[in-house]
């Protein structure tokens, strides 16, 4: 583990300290906890749009989209 100093408004400060007791821990372990969740979501966030982006099928499928003037024209029955 490494040890860093933050700067935060104190507003920030004194949530963090109110927080980290309703949790029963320490605000640096509060910190970490909530950068690692971060981290995660960004990773799974950034894994998701770059298997998105790849999907090779998505306009692949030759059927023209629905116009919307084309919903509003009656059709044969």
């Amino acid at each position: 583990m490494k040890n860093v100093t933050v700067t935060m408004e104190d507003g920030v400060a004194d949530w963090a300290r109110m927080e980290a007791a309703r949790r029963n821990t320490s605000v640096s372990r509060l910190v970490g906890e909530l950068l690692a969740e971060k981290m995660r979501h960004d990773d799974a966030y950034e894994r998701a749009m770059r298997e998105a982006l790849e999907f090779k099928s998505w306009g692949s499928s030759g059927v023209k989209p629905e116009q919307r003037a084309d919903s509003y024209t009656p059709r044969p029955r």
